[in-house]
């Protein structure tokens, strides 16, 4: 068994724990920071109105219930065809 290369490794491990004491008593701090860019903040703020907007547009939505309700919402077949025909290819 070689003692010797012990000792090398211990000091290895010694001298890590010197340099965070030295760390400690000069006053410097190596925690984690974040900064965050502007950009990143402007897609913060947007997805929070995404967020706050509603999935529901009340206006449409009561617009075409009353076309509906009087009978008077005609919608072409060939308008449907076209669109089912987009989605799909």
């Amino acid at each position: 068994m070689r003692i010797d290369a012990y000792n090398q490794i211990a000091n290895v491990y010694n001298t890590t724990s010197k340099h965070a004491n030295t760390a400690k008593k000069s006053g410097y701090s190596f925690a984690d920071a974040l900064s965050v860019s502007v950009q990143g903040k402007d897609m913060a703020a947007a997805k929070e109105a995404v967020d706050k907007a509603p999935d529901v547009r009340a206006d449409k939505v009561a617009y075409f219930k009353e076309q509906i309700a009087a009978g008077t919402y005609n919608v072409s077949a060939e308008a449907i065809a076209d669109k089912l025909l987009k989605d799909y290819i």
